[in-house]
């Protein structure tokens, strides 16, 4: 394995629902499918997951499922209280809400090199330790 990334709920969530954006879907499969760095997510990649599938009448079961196959593939950052208050110092510093805050928070805390999301502004580096990444770019 070669550097440590952290990957953002909507990859997964593009990766699980084909739907309007089937582009991204392909996307974020082959994208996924071609790691082989140690990937992490935290607790909070989990949380948003299982909600925007609920919201798409996705069965809490294959929700579920489909958390547990995520697990196997990746390492586990969980939000603490620690987590939180860095994430206010990075909201402050750089101007992103407090949810995407709490993810590069949860990111740079794994020492991940690459945030890869689509919410963020790519190639901005944080902390000069953590690059934004948009796969779909």
């Amino acid at each position: 394995m070669n550097d440590r990334i952290f990957i953002d709920t909507n990859i997964w969530v593009y990766a699980k629902i084909e739907g309007k954006e089937g582009l991204k879907h392909k996307k974020a499969v082959d994208f996924l499918s071609k790691l082989n760095e140690q990937v992490y997510i935290s607790t909070q990649v989990i949380n948003e997951f299982f909600n925007v599938l609920a919201k798409n009448n996705i069965v809490d079961s294959e929700i579920i499922e489909s958390i547990y196959q995520i697990l196997n593939n990746t390492l586990l950052s969980e939000v603490t209280f620690a987590t939180i208050e860095q994430s206010w110092k990075l909201r402050e510093k750089y101007r992103y809400s407090v949810y995407d805050s709490l993810i590069l928070a949860s990111a740079k805390e794994s020492n991940c090199k690459i945030l890869y999301t689509e919410d963020l502004q790519h190639n901005q580096l944080i902390e000069k330790k953590l690059r934004i990444i948009n796969p779909f770019k």
